[in-house]
This record gives structure tokens, C-alpha cells and sequence, in this order.
């Protein structure tokens, strides 16, 4: 099935956030593939604010490549940008399979640089800019 979200501007990015988490389900593996300046971290922060993580906590993990997040109800979540990986190797060194496997959300930024580590469970979204400036989250399950 082909699941869609749209988002036409930044006032509806929380309703949105609110819409992706209920079609995602209990998916807990997601993979944002976009062009730069798509939205990838506009829109994860979006989704970690609606599971209740503190807005001024959440930012893109660039350098660290992961930053770990208190949902509401005191799950980790775990926001990875593989912007910055060379080669598979860097990411097994962070522990990427120990999150992986940890049963918490992880949300990546970036997957391309990674895809071979990816397990095959994982959701993948693409985002898309339309002409007019929507994003369109779109995948199938």
C-alpha cells in the first residue's frame, strides 16, 4: 500500500508530524531519503515534538551523527544523520546495529550513505518537493 503526507507549508507541520506517526504505526525503523534543503530535519523535529521530546532538544546530529532524544512517555528515540559517512564502517563504529536492534524509534537522515546496513525491515520515505513548495512524504509498506 502507498501511504502519502502532504505538507503545503509550515503551519501544518505538526498536524502532519501527528498524521505520519499514526500511517507509520509501529515502524521503528525510518529512513528519510530527500534532496538538501527538502525538510529532513525540519520534519523529524516535527515527529520528535509530537511524541513529546523537548522542541529546544532536538537538532541535526551532523557531527555526532546521532543524538538520543526522551519521548514523552520516557522511550528513547534515536535521530541519526549519515550525511558526513565515507563508508559502512564509520556507522558499524558508532554502533549502528545496537541501536538498530534496540527496539526504539530511530529516525536517519542521509540512509543513502548507509544503505547496506539497513535492515530490510525498514521503512524508507521519500520526500519530495513539489512545484509549489509542498512536501510530500511518500512510501509503501
Amino acid at each position: 500500500m502507498i501511504h502519502q503526507v502532504l505538507i503545503p507549508g509550515l503551519e501544518q507541520l505538526d498536524q502532519a508530524a501527528q498524521e505520519f506517526l499514526r500511517e507509520v504505526g509501529e515502524h521503528t525503523l525510518i529512513a528519510f531519503y530527500a534532496p538538501m534543503g527538502a525538510g529532513k530535519t525540519t520534519f523529524t523535529t516535527a515527529v520528535c515534538k509530537a511524541l513529546g521530546v523537548q522542541e529546544d532538544a532536538v537538532s541535526s546530529p551532523t557531527f555526532a551523527i546521532v543524538n538520543e532524544y526522551r519521548s514523552g512517555n520516557g522511550r528513547p528515540v534515536y535521530h541519526f544523520d549519515f550525511y558526513r559517512i565515507e563508508n559502512p564502517a564509520e556507522a558499524l563504529d558508532i554502533g549502528l546495529y545496537d541501536y538498530l536492534d534496540s527496539g526504539e524509534l530511530c529516525l536517519m537522515e542521509w540512509p543513502e550513505n548507509v544503505e547496506e546496513l539497513l535492515p530490510e525491515e525498514t521503512l524508507r520515505i521519500q520526500i519530495k518537493v513539489l512545484p509549489d513548495g509542498t512536501r510530500c512524504l511518500e512510501w509503501e509498506d
